[in-house]
């Protein structure tokens, strides 16, 4: 059975009803404490369901600015666990997939607040060997000379998120391990430099493509999962909270604030239909070791 994707504006509805309610409380109650990590795709004005308009992204990261918020990249929030430090106003932030508007329209506003981000690219998709099956018409990626370039301006770090793009529960163990190693082999042959963090292509792992980041020698991996992160959190199923086109300031800050470090209700069951044709499950934040 085919599972529909997700329905864009009852999500948004959902959304905004639980930043409502913690603008309600917010002033009684504190966030929990620990670190939160961001993540967008796109930020573009193209009308993309996983593109942030540029305006709204602009203002996102002004707020940030704003409340003296200290904006790192996956490897510096991986470090900040490690060391078992929760500083607070801190938040990390990461882009998925590597499209070039993200250089066009996110790396202006970074950099005018001295914030760092993480942007991780399929190397396949990269230089055209794949391409993200979701799209008919696929947004323009950043080259490899632009992706060179960018990796050592300051602003933005990229990392992998393998090399096709796949379900990684839906391979064997063989294509997974490949997926997984040679998208860090070639970003390093790329940038010359270690790869040190990976995001699970549409935040699908399990134990096994835990064990495999950690025996490739990753220090991070991170999930689609969302919650807040603590030095006892597992490194290798880091939670981030997306940032949706639809999101109200409200609703960011409601995210940055704590509000929807849970699962928005039925995502577990929508993702266990939509992609358990492979060989197991994705893991629930709950059930990471």
């Amino acid at each position: 059975m085919r599972v529909p994707p997700v329905p864009y504006p009852a999500k948004a509805c959902v959304t905004r009803a639980r930043s409502v309610a913690w603008l309600a409380r917010a002033v009684r109650v504190s966030a929990p404490r620990g670190l939160r990590l961001l993540f967008y795709h796109r930020i573009a004005d193209d009308g993309d369901e996983l593109a942030v308009p540029v305006r709204r992204f602009r203002e996102q990261m002004d707020f940030l600015a704003g409340e003296g918020y200290r904006v790192v990249d996956v490897s510096q929030f991986g470090a900040l666990l490690a060391e078992g430090q929760l500083p607070d106003r801190t938040v990390g932030l990461s882009f998925d997939d590597g499209c070039r508007d993200v250089a066009e329209n996110a790396l202006p506003v970074l950099a005018r607040h001295r914030f760092r981000a993480t942007v991780f690219v399929a190397t396949g998709v990269t230089d055209g060997r794949a391409r993200f099956t979701w799209y008919a018409r696929q947004p323009p990626l950043l080259t490899w000379d632009e992706v060179v370039a960018l990796d050592g301006g300051g602003t933005l770090a990229f990392e992998a998120h393998s090399v096709t793009h796949p379900n990684l529960l839906a391979l064997d163990d063989e294509h997974s391990a490949y997926e997984i190693a040679e998208s860090r082999a070639e970003l390093e042959r790329r940038l010359r430099r270690r790869i040190t963090a990976f995001s699970y292509p549409t935040g699908l792992f399990g134990e096994r493509e835990m064990q495999l980041v950690e025996e490739v020698g990753y220090d991070v991996a991170v999930s689609c999962e969302p919650g807040v992160n603590l030095p006892t959190t597992n490194r290798f199923a880091l939670r981030r909270r997306q940032i949706d086109r639809r999101d109200s300031l409200l609703d960011f800050r409601a995210k940055v604030g704590g509000a929807h470090d849970t699962p928005l209700p039925m995502r577990a069951i929508y993702r266990r239909m939509r992609y358990s044709d492979g060989r197991g499950s994705p893991l629930a934040a709950s059930a990471r070791r």
